[in-house]
């Protein structure tokens, strides 16, 4: 696994995309030109740490954040089975030692030393084999006042299962500490070769205390409220699926990540229980937060539906209309009429069906109207919607975009 791979942020969530990062107040929306990449586009986020440094990321880049914790941290202080398994090895000393994370191996030594064994576990880590995943790691291993025996170039786990494989591993015993995440095959492969493994368990996720703001993120992926869904774990990937399956929604939340809504993971662990489930998922090509939003600065602007009307070029986002590079916020009922209108460009659209398409609408087509009028003032560009009498609605397609778009 990598750096972020294993790190969940924590945001709290609100159901309406135009909700802030807070989850309690108005979004605020970058107006005129100087939006970033994200702008029009709501991005959720599932986690239990480095919110701040994830929703600071996404909102400077113009998104519009919601908040749901999949996951929460046992207090490494309360962990039980941290304990037990540091005094095992402090009594019965392991032939190596696999530090995966930085973090973990900081939080592993200083729970130590809280616990008043810190000096005997330096001392036992010390006198084995320790092999550090990546730079990160490595740093945190010097930081303690120990020296890695090796480290991959690749910072990766399948090159450090390799040398230890190579080195062989039989009748050895083998300390990992884990963070939370799987690691496929990794403690197979090495208990299959005849190691005795012990796992090291630091940072162990359990399920949100009060899950109600993961089932507000849950209705609002189902309702559409959402562009994307970030995942920076595993357990929270599993997490919210198995949330999904208590509510008895796991099929509709499966059906909007194939679909509609993108799903974005730090690295490619972090994708396992998505993948499982048929949903494609997509990674930067290094594993850390801030490639994490680049990648979703490039994805989802590529999604957005760029039309030709009326003389201006219009960029339909989640919930915001980019009309000549300008950025439009648009209300939900807007952005279902618009959306509806994209779909047949330059084609003419009955009230009933637009009505049919606005949430919660009824029977009125006077709906239609109200929500039309709306739809047009924050365009700003009145004429790029056209009314055909006693017909419907139709977008004004420039002509030379009308056999593009077979209209």
């Amino acid at each position: 696994m990598h750096g972020a791979d294993r790190n969940d942020q924590e945001i709290r969530v609100n159901p309406d995309r135009h909700a802030a990062a807070s989850g309690s107040g108005p979004m605020d929306e970058n107006h005129g030109e100087n939006h970033g990449p994200l702008a029009g586009f709501t991005v959720g986020v599932t986690a239990a740490r480095r919110a701040d440094e994830l929703i600071a990321l996404l909102r400077r880049r113009g998104a519009a954040v919601v908040h749901g914790p999949a996951l929460r941290i046992v207090p490494l202080a309360d962990d039980t089975e941290l304990l037990a398994a540091t005094k095992e090895l402090i009594g019965h000393a392991p032939d190596v030692v696999v530090a995966t994370t930085a973090i973990g191996f900081r939080g592993w030594v200083e729970a130590a030393e809280g616990w008043g064994c810190g000096r005997e576990l330096l001392g036992v880590l010390r006198g084995s084999e320790l092999l550090a995943r990546g730079p990160k790691v490595k740093g945190a291993v010097r930081a303690a006042g120990l020296t890695e025996s090796w480290s991959p170039t690749s910072e990766s786990m399948a090159e450090v299962l390799d040398r230890l494989l190579a080195e062989g591993v039989a009748g050895r015993r083998v300390a990992l500490q884990l963070h939370g995440e799987p690691l496929p095959g990794f403690v197979e492969a090495l208990t299959a070769a005849g190691a005795q493994v012990v796992g090291v368990p630091v940072y162990r996720w359990m399920p949100p205390e009060d899950p109600a703001p993961l089932d507000r993120l849950l209705d609002a992926v189902l309702a559409g409220g959402l562009d994307a869904v970030t995942f920076t774990s595993a357990p929270a990937a599993a997490s919210l699926l198995s949330r999904a399956a208590e509510k008895g929604v796991r099929d509709g939340l499966v059906a909007a990540l194939r679909q509609e809504v993108l799903a974005v993971c730090v690295g490619p662990v972090t994708a396992l229980p998505l993948q499982a489930e048929g949903i494609e998922t997509h990674q930067p090509e290094r594993f850390r937060l801030g490639p994490l939003v680049q990648l979703l600065c490039t994805e989802l602007p590529a999604r957005a539906r760029v039309l030709p009307v009326a003389g201006h070029r219009v960029e339909i986002r989640g919930h915001a209309v980019l009309v000549d590079g300008a950025l439009r916020p648009v209300p939900p009922a807007g952005m279902a009429l618009l959306g509806l209108l994209a779909r047949r460009p330059g084609w003419v659209v009955s009230r009933a069906e637009l009505l049919r398409a606005l949430p919660g609408a009824g029977r009125d087509e006077h709906a239609v109207e109200t929500a039309m009028a709306r739809l047009r003032a924050a365009l700003g560009a009145p004429h790029l919607i056209q009314t055909v009498v006693k017909r419907g609605y139709r977008l004004s397609l420039d002509p030379s975009a009308e056999s593009k778009y077979g209209a």
